[in-house]
């Protein structure tokens, strides 16, 4: 049966919603982002590993490792999604996790951890670029691409609605078998990889060349990364966008995952009432990302991540000077600041994206640079932790978003950079790959 067109609205002449292929597009990535992303073990793997005999250390070094090797993963897998296709990347990222989460079911030491967020890596970076390249050029091939960030929102904020649901009964179901957590998880991305196998083939949209160029050769993939490299210094537009997301990126990810528990601590708040602070982080997390067209049509995006990075970085200092009840209010700013943040910044990148250039490999590039700050930055924090000093690691990271922040604005204002100017002035050479197609 042949999609049905959009439906115009009577007596205007204008569409008014997706075509049934987009709507499937857009549910069934709402099905994949919830499930894959729905770790059951995220509030309790700290005290987890504690509970296994981990230390500090220990905890924050395989931390680093985990980024370092998400970068180190990044590079081939972008390359990989243009190639064979988002969709079958997406399939192999769902398997990778579902193997991840069982590891330390089957081995609760350093090792079995150390493996568990090694593949954890793997897994992310498989689908890192690609669903977000998925979902555009699937929207784009039906001429929905307005429903874009909408869409892109909506699927976080139905991810965080899941945890907030879900992370409750952690605590109780681990009473009953302690490996739940991780068992569960697993779970939910067995079933990201229904919604996967699922997801309907985006046929000329111009993507990936698949298995008929060769694609599987070392020497192709040098090439295609070379090419992706050049887009990147082409476009000053889309290298400059992907540096003012590493502070949003950054700063949520070593609060909300790394500092999370040990900001609660410090201000004498009980390791009990950590899942009910988390559950009203994620829902100020899931209002906003569910509506980030509330700041876009107000300011332009560009200016927006730059308001929100000083949001997040003014609450992390704000953090150091009031009590309890203030740190909660600020940690739940901080989640919606990070909610609006998130669409708005990968849209940007997406439409920064010169033309034919190989999406998914530029998405996974921007993951290499927000994930290679984030293995410094967690190796700053077990330093800082350490040696007991949380509060000056806080005020030092706002301190650093300000600068960089700044310097961004300088350039963003000199002239260097004419926003947009140079999107199209990538011209993909004679057979090189092109984002999006999916061959499976």
């Amino acid at each position: 049966m042949r999609p049905r067109p959009r439906r115009p609205h009577p007596g205007t002449g204008t569409d008014t919603g997706p075509t049934d292929t987009a709507r499937r597009i857009i549910r069934l990535n709402y099905g994949f982002q919830l499930l894959f992303n729905l770790l059951w073990w995220m509030p309790v793997f700290y005290a987890y590993q504690k509970a296994a005999g981990l230390s500090d250390g220990q905890i924050f070094g395989i931390q680093s490792i985990y980024y370092v090797a998400f970068c180190l993963f990044e590079i081939p897998t972008g390359l990989i999604a243009d190639r064979i296709g988002t969709r079958n990347c997406l399939r192999a990222g769902a398997v990778v996790m579902t193997a991840a989460n069982l590891a330390p079911v089957v081995s609760a030491s350093y090792t079995g951890f150390l493996v568990h967020f090694l593949a954890i890596a793997a897994g992310r970076s498989l689908t890192s670029g690609a669903a977000s390249a998925y979902l555009y050029d699937g929207l784009r091939a039906e001429k929905c691409d307005e429903h874009y960030l909408r869409a892109e929102g909506t699927a976080r904020a139905l991810g965080l609605a899941a945890k907030i649901v879900c992370w409750p009964l952690v605590g109780p179901l681990m009473a009953v078998v302690h490996a739940a957590p991780y068992v569960l998880s697993a779970a939910s991305a067995a079933g990201s990889l229904a919604c996967a196998v699922m997801l309907p083939r985006l046929a000329g949209t111009g993507g990936g060349t698949g298995r008929a160029d060769g694609g599987r050769r070392s020497g192709a993939f040098l090439r295609d990364a070379g090419f992706a490299l050049r887009c990147v210094a082409s476009s000053r537009w889309l290298a400059l966008v992907m540096v003012q997301g590493v502070a949003v990126f950054t700063l949520s990810r070593i609060c909300q995952v790394n500092l999370f528990q040990p900001i609660l601590l410090e201000n004498g708040i009980a390791e009990a009432s950590h899942g009910g602070v988390l559950a009203a982080m994620t829902v100020a997390e899931a209002m906003a990302s569910a509506r980030p067209q509330w700041l876009s049509r107000r300011l332009p995006p560009v200016a927006w991540i730059s308001i929100l990075s000083l949001a997040l970085a003014g609450a992390l200092a704000a953090m150091t000077l009031g009590g309890p009840w203030a740190v909660v209010a600020l940690l739940c700013l901080f989640a919606a600041a990070t909610g609006f943040a998130f669409p708005i910044q990968r849209k940007l990148v997406n439409d920064a994206v010169p033309a034919h250039a190989p999406r998914a490999t530029l998405l996974s590039v921007e993951s290499i640079v927000d994930r290679a700050v984030c293995a410094l930055a967690a190796i700053a924090a077990g330093a800082y932790l350490s040696a007991g000093h949380l509060d000056a690691l806080l005020w030092h990271s706002a301190l650093a978003t300000a600068v960089l922040l700044g310097v961004f604005q300088l350039v963003l204002h000199s002239g260097v950079v004419t926003r947009g100017q140079d999107r199209q002035q990538a011209a993909a050479p004679p057979g090189a790959l092109r984002a999006g197609t999916d061959t499976s």
